[in-house]
């Protein structure tokens, strides 16, 4: 009996052992659980660019680190591009890629050309190649495989976007201590067969890069690798080839017409809407992609009533009761005559306050509008206009495109952050009294068209209506207007209408002479910016 006791007591102690280590194992698991994880992979945000900075300066000490305006343009401009892992609360990797047309540029390129100095306001949202401009992991947590984990970030992104490739500029920081043994591409090759490991290099091809060439002075600074790199390409075996995508038009010519519009009293809205409808059918008869009508030019509509005896501010609001009409018309003309309408400007009421708004309506009848930023003392004083506070850039089936009403072209910021945001053609609807507003107009439309290598169409009003107060005489010289190369009209004048004669003028504009223009023209304006210096910024 003694034994048999001792027995059971031995195996009661080893069920409640077992018992105890079941509950200790289920209580460990259920606190990893509810644990956050360590290790999380996600988008910048603003308050990480400190964290960003330290990193730079940690990982390339003898290069300039990341700037605060640096990578708040890289925010601004392509956050998606900016990704970190952070490792308990602390940022440990980072990689910043953009988004380009790999066809607008050179295969001898340097960092500097292909991300704009770090600033990436060349990211080109309907381009079909990720580019790879930087990679940093903290030396401290390289076990990690952050490395790794950065690299398949930037793959999923490439596939999410479904861009066709990832490019990369790839350091060869080991190349220092051969380069008296061996040239650049025997280096290169002894890396590729194993011979020789170079921890940027070998690691690039490990995760699925092929070299594509050697390029010179990539970082003419990086001593390390004296000045070379390799570029290298990752296949996106997923890419779905997007015909109808904007991207497919970007080397095609736009044909661009700009509408010299006669003001003149009308007996009702039908018929001013039928000279509307007779421009949008002659632009479209000779195959324009847009038709751009002057600023105000809806004023005549004033001509149907007698204002006689009120104030022009209040004279001027009884526009707005045309809004609704004046969408619905040119919806209706975009969507039949399939021509996307800059349809100048029109004054409209919105609590209680006047803008004047320029109404872009795409093929498809759906319209969007960008407001006056910069309002002139007489519209201010007669009329009591408000200015508008953001400058828009739209896309459309021809690629980007932005809005300045009249005064608005004379400012060179608006235009600079217009560019910054992609634009390649600028629809300036003005209407001037005489020829020194109009030259103001002309002449900083052509400055704006050679300092940014843009496109600058201008679309004015002629005639009078004697009946509007602050409208009564009007002066134009409506035109296209380029970039001063080679590749353009050798006045820089793509077309003009005669002054002061209604009529239209027509220009086919190259989008592909643009980017040419910019990449390996005569100067390179665009490119030559000294953003380290200054830059224009929207606030």
């Amino acid at each position: 009996m003694f034994g048999r006791k001792v027995v059971n007591a031995a195996k009661k102690l080893e069920l409640f052992q077992l018992f105890t280590f079941v509950h200790l194992i289920h209580d460990c698991m259920k606190t990893r659980s509810s644990r956050k994880p360590k290790l999380i992979e996600r988008i910048a945000e603003r308050h990480d660019f400190d964290e960003i900075i330290e990193l730079s300066k940690i990982c390339f000490p003898d290069n300039d680190p990341w700037s605060y305006e640096m990578l708040d343009s890289q925010y601004r401009t392509f956050r998606e591009g900016m990704q970190v892992i952070e490792y308990e609360g602390k940022i440990v990797g980072s990689a910043t890629s953009l988004i380009i047309n790999w066809d607008d540029y050179d295969d001898d390129h340097t960092w500097k050309e292909i991300c704009d100095n770090g600033y990436i306001t060349n990211h080109d949202e309907d381009g079909d190649t990720l580019y790879g401009i930087e990679v940093m992991v903290h030396p401290d947590y390289q076990g990690l495989k952050i490395g790794r984990r950065l690299y398949e970030m930037r793959r999923n992104l490439c596939v999410d976007k479904n861009l066709s490739r990832i490019l990369i500029g790839g350091r060869l920081p080991n190349y220092h201590k051969y380069s008296h043994k061996f040239g650049i591409r025997a280096y290169v090759k002894r890396v590729i067969e194993k011979k020789i490991k170079d921890p940027v290099l070998t690691f690039q091809l490990s995760q699925g890069f092929t070299i594509q060439r050697i390029i010179k002075d990539y970082l003419p600074d990086d001593h390390d690798s004296e000045g070379y790199a390799t570029l290298l390409e990752w296949i996106n075996l997923d890419y779905v080839p997007e015909t109808s995508r904007e991207r497919s038009v970007i080397m095609k010519k736009v044909r661009v017409c700009c509408i010299q519009y006669e003001l003149r009293k009308v007996r009702n809205f039908e018929e001013f809407a039928q000279q509307c409808e007779y421009f949008t059918d002659v632009a479209s008869n000779y195959k324009s992609d847009f038709v751009l009508f002057p600023e105000l030019f809806t004023t005549q509509l004033l001509s149907l009533h007698d204002y006689k005896g009120m104030s022009p501010e209040d004279s001027i609001r009884k526009l707005d009761k045309y809004t609704e009409d004046y969408l619905q018309l040119f919806s209706r003309l975009s969507l039949e005559y399939n021509i996307n309408i800059i349809a100048g400007t029109h004054l409209q009421i919105e609590d209680d306050n006047l803008y004047n708004i320029s109404y872009l309506f795409k093929r498809d009848g759906t319209f969007d509008k960008q407001y006056k930023i910069h309002i002139t003392s007489n519209e201010s004083k007669w009329w009591g206009v408000r200015p508008g506070n953001e400058i828009r850039v739209f896309n459309t089936d021809c690629g980007k495109i932005a809005i300045n009403v009249c005064y608005d072209i004379e400012f060179p910021e608006m235009a600079r952050v217009a560019c910054q945001k992609g634009a390649k053609i600028i629809f300036v609807p003005f209407s001037t009294d005489e020829k020194h507003g109009y030259l103001r107009v002309k002449l900083c439309a052509q400055a704006r068209a050679i300092e940014n290598q843009i496109y600058v169409a201008t679309a004015g009003t002629i005639g009078n209506i004697p009946s509007v107060e602050n409208m009564d005489i009007n002066y134009a010289q409506s035109g296209i207007y380029t970039p001063s190369d080679f590749a353009f009209p050798p006045d820089a004048v793509a077309g003009e209408c005669s002054t002061n004669i209604e009529t239209v003028v027509i220009a086919d504009l190259d989008l592909a002479d643009i980017e040419r223009a910019r990449n390996t023209g005569t100067v390179l304006n665009w490119k030559d910016r000294r953003l380290d210096m200054y830059e224009v910024q929207e606030k």
